[in-house]
């Protein structure tokens, strides 16, 4: 028990600073308090009531078909969060795992860096102290005074008397904020991976990992570079699409988080992208001085290559093969992830289009139609 509680303080510890390297919203998430927040003041605006979310069993959306001769990979379309009452009925999934050759982990970015374990572990108090404003500063002293009245009101209403939030860099401090506000309306994330993980392990099958890998080489440096970088007019517009979202578009997250549920690809479709609070915060991290100088720009791409090459890679390598992408990147292609696999010769089904291919296409008891 005090070894395992030890690793995972180390594992903490580590991840604070490196994490911070990509923008802190990782730390944010690692280290908030699970603590209940405080009821709303009396008078004070309430969100618009959001539909009631689904609870129970639920089978989720189908999966996307992408062909390439014979070979098939189907592709899981991921939403976060979900409702924190359903049971994800993931049979379909876990047929199409136990009969695949590779299974892909989701597209993502991983801010490594050249220094050992041990000297790592001596770099967190920094990394923490990059969480904070320059010079010790409060939010107070960082955003517009309208802002900081949006924030103050909403912070007082799902984080309660939390006043270390109060030193923490704007971004982080929204992103904490907006986790205790999904957690009050009854939204979670973390649905997925328990249901993948467990099938690989019995099949011993390592996920293929699709992570595009940056190096710092200088991570003492770079979180010096950070923690004296202030606040920019990037910063104070992921806050600003943060508290719209907790203010406004909570009641359209749990539409969405419901459709998933139900699986109604449909209504996911018809429904407007959920991106324009995610690429504010994403342009606050890679617009940073820090984050220029060492190359990491146009992030986006590259981590569309990197999955793109081990997608063609699963497809050419086996007959049945498994990923995961976010829903949108699938229903709202713009150029993307469909774009590039039918670039390259691949014809891809949405679950809820009519599949005209053969019947015998490779799968979980050769049922390639939609809905099967």
């Amino acid at each position: 028990m005090l070894f395992n509680q030890g690793v995972e303080k180390m594992r903490y510890i580590r991840a604070c600073w490196m994490a911070v390297l990509a923008g802190g919203l990782s730390v944010a998430a690692a280290v908030q308090a699970d603590t209940p927040p405080a009821p709303a003041a009396a008078g004070e605006a309430v969100v618009d009531m959001a539909p009631v979310l689904v609870t129970g069993a639920q089978p989720g959306p189908g999966l996307w078909r992408v062909t390439r001769g014979d070979h098939v990979l189907y592709i899981l379309g991921t939403q976060s969060p979900l409702p924190a009452g359903m049971q994800w009925q993931a049979d379909e999934v876990r047929q199409v795992l136990a009969e695949s050759g590779a299974v892909l982990d989701p597209p993502g970015v991983s801010f490594g860096a050249d220094v050992g374990f041990l000297r790592g572990l001596t770099l967190a108090p920094s990394a923490l102290r990059a969480m904070r404003n320059p010079g010790g500063g409060k939010l107070q002293d960082v955003l517009p005074p309208e802002l900081y009245a949006r924030w103050s009101r909403l912070k007082t209403r799902y984080l309660g008397r939390d006043r270390g939030i109060e030193k923490k860099r704007p971004v982080i401090a929204a992103f904490q904020l907006y986790q205790a506000a999904l957690r009050r309306h009854g939204l979670r994330g973390g649905l997925v991976r328990p249901v993948v993980a467990p099938v690989l392990e019995a099949r011993g099958l390592k996920p293929v990992s699709t992570t595009l890998e940056l190096t710092v080489d200088d991570p003492r440096q770079a979180l010096a570079e950070f923690r004296a970088e202030p606040a920019r007019q990037e910063d104070l517009d992921c806050v600003a699409r943060t508290l719209d979202l907790i203010e406004h578009g909570l009641p359209q997250v749990s539409r969405r988080a419901n459709a998933w549920a139900t699986g109604d690809v449909a209504a996911l479709r018809a429904m407007p992208e959920a991106g324009n609070q995610t690429l504010a915060c994403l342009t606050a991290w890679t617009g940073t001085g820090t984050a220029r100088r060492r190359g990491f720009t146009d992030l986006d791409r590259q981590v569309r290559e990197r999955w793109l090459e081990a997608a063609l890679a699963a497809l050419d390598g086996h007959p049945v093969s498994f990923a995961m992408l976010p829903i949108d990147s699938l229903l709202h292609d713009r150029g993307g992830y469909v774009s590039a696999l039918q670039a390259r010769g691949c014809q891809v089904h949405a679950p809820d289009e009519e599949y005209d291919g053969e019947e015998s296409l490779p799968g979980p008891g050769n049922t390639a139609a939609a809905g099967v």
